[in-house]
């Protein structure tokens, strides 16, 4: 056989297997980092670049809302009486009818009331400290009915005014009144308690609502009356107190005639004095209860 030089016999087929393995190789690691650049279909997106932690103080918690405190007469139902009205004078026949006293007798439905010497009337200061009175127990959380709504009608009568705190089902009954003695020089607050009393609400929760009172106005600074002994009368012609059937009290809040004590009802200063001492008499009374 003739022999055929080397230098020109063909490359050998392992080197270019070779080689194309190689490059083979190459174009799978660029697909792959082609790949890997972008999200799968149906995969995780990839995680966002996360934030720089803040460099500031760290933001104070909110605080905590404080429990809600309940009202100190929430629940209590109170009923005010102010004594009187504006149109009394001018409805004498009215005003002057009878009606039951709640004992077996009868008297006047109600009456005119007294004044100061100069002429302002116990209608407008038992009106007025009533109002100013309920604004005060509302604000406290009390339910507040008033036995009349204004101080220019006529009534309404002495029954109808001591049966509202059962007929509303209350829990107290406080009438407002100021007394006319004719004696300038007697001076001060009293209250009244239906004696003998006709039911048990009459007998001693109503002389602890009494007390109660009493020692309000005495704690406001007002004047006692020295007529009563412990500014504390007893009566059984009060058609007001008699058909109560719950605790009651009528409070002589001041003497029209008195100068002093004229002075204080003339002045609304005094009024709201007065309001916040009857006011501040029930929360004792309420408290005392619980």
């Amino acid at each position: 056989m003739v022999g055929v030089p080397a230098a020109s016999r063909p490359r050998s087929a392992p080197w270019v297997l070779r080689t194309l393995g190689v490059l083979l190789l190459l174009v799978v690691i660029a697909a792959g980092l082609l790949v890997g650049s972008r999200p799968l279909p149906g995969g995780p997106s990839p995680s966002p670049t996360a934030e720089p932690a803040p460099t500031g103080p760290s933001p104070s918690p909110s605080p905590t809302a404080s429990p809600t405190h309940a009202l100190p007469l929430a629940g209590l139902h109170v009923v005010l009486d102010p004594g009187h009205n504006g149109g009394n004078a001018a409805a004498p026949a009215e005003v002057n009818a009878a009606v039951g006293d709640g004992r077996g007798g009868t008297k006047a439905c109600n009456t005119v009331g007294t004044s100061t010497l100069s002429g302002y009337t116990e209608h407008a200061f038992t009106w007025d400290v009533a109002v100013r009175t309920q604004e005060l127990l509302e604000a406290d959380g009390a339910q507040v009915t008033l036995t009349r709504q204004d101080d220019d009608s006529v009534g309404p009568c002495v029954d109808v005014r001591g049966g509202t705190v059962g007929d509303v089902d209350a829990d107290v009954l406080v009438s407002i009144h100021a007394n006319g003695s004719e004696n300038p020089d007697a001076r001060g607050y009293f209250a009244i308690v239906s004696e003998p009393p006709l039911n048990d609400a009459q007998g001693e929760p109503s002389r602890e609502l009494a007390a109660g009172l009493l020692t309000a106005l005495e704690e406001a600074g007002f004047t006692p009356s020295g007529s009563y002994a412990g500014a504390l009368s007893e009566r059984a012609d009060l058609g007001t107190l008699n058909w109560a059937e719950r605790p009651a009290v009528l409070l002589e809040l001041a003497e029209m005639r008195n100068a002093e004590d004229a002075a204080l009802t003339e002045s609304p200063e005094g009024r709201q004095r007065y309001a916040e001492a009857v006011a501040a008499g029930l929360r004792a009374w309420a408290a005392a209860r619980e």
